[in-house]
């Protein structure tokens, strides 16, 4: 009996815990931004950087091509590559919180979350004089406590996922399935489109080279893609239906 009783705890700690935030943040898209209004903008957020090899070559892609992107930066790396932050923000990128390591969120007590977001926050600030409005947790999963940092921080998942952080998928079907999905969003679903890629391979699950194969493919895309109608923009200035609207003016600078 006393068994049974600890099993039915497990499964509701983990329904709550886990299942629930993912209903909501996922499926629901409650509380989170996770595509625009205008079918004419893209934003291209990067994770899991800065990367001493490949962020520069990606900065140098995007001032090529005129492009604004977000970047959602781990603070262990943001401490040992700050001029790449500083180089972010001078070239007119916005950057936010990726955890201080590339750790999930339910796989650690709540209050090593809080540690780590502050703690990255504070290494950004830091680094550039701003405290950033963006978070987006590693593999983009949240935990129940997650949603009380909501007042905080914009919580940011993507309506364009490739898998570019695998080598066969990047060096091989990248630049179609990114052609393919954003002529989905922005054309069938009539959707702003929130592009997930990677400029770091260094992470559990990721193929180190990965980063090199999405360049080449990135670079091809907006090649094709010069002659349309696109606005690359930032995650700040993407135009949001109401539902997508999440105000952190009032309580960003709280401390957590």
């Amino acid at each position: 009996m006393i068994g049974q009783s600890v099993f039915i705890i497990i499964i509701v700690f983990i329904a709550l815990y886990v299942i629930l935030p993912f209903v909501i943040t996922r499926i629901l898209g409650i509380g989170v931004i996770r595509k625009g209004e205008n079918s004419q903008e893209v934003a291209f957020t990067f994770d899991d950087g800065p990367n001493p090899v490949y962020t520069p070559l990606l900065l140098d892609l995007l001032r090529k091509y005129g492009v604004k992107a977000t970047f959602f930066v781990l603070g262990e790396k943001a401490a040992a590559y700050p001029e790449l932050i500083r180089r972010m923000q001078r070239e007119g990128h916005l950057i936010g919180v990726h955890n201080y390591t590339h750790r999930m969120n339910i796989l650690m007590p709540p209050w090593v979350v809080r540690q780590d977001v502050k703690r990255s926050a504070d290494v950004i600030k830091s680094i550039t004089g701003k405290r950033p409005h963006y978070y987006r947790p590693p593999w983009g999963i949240f935990s129940l406590p997650d949603l009380l940092l909501i007042k905080r921080y914009t919580f940011t998942i993507w309506s364009v996922m490739s898998f570019d952080w695998r080598r066969d998928t990047a060096e091989k079907k990248l630049k179609d399935k990114l052609m393919r999905q954003l002529a989905y969003t922005l054309n069938l679903k009539k959707e702003g489109a929130i592009v997930l890629l990677h400029d770091c391979g260094n992470t559990w699950g990721a193929d180190s080279e990965a980063p090199k194969y999405m360049l080449l493919a990135l670079e091809k895309v907006l090649s094709e893609l010069k002659s349309n109608a696109i606005h690359y923009v930032r995650l700040d200035q993407m135009t949001l239906a109401s539902s997508e609207m999440h105000d952190v003016n009032e309580a960003v600078e709280l401390p957590l």
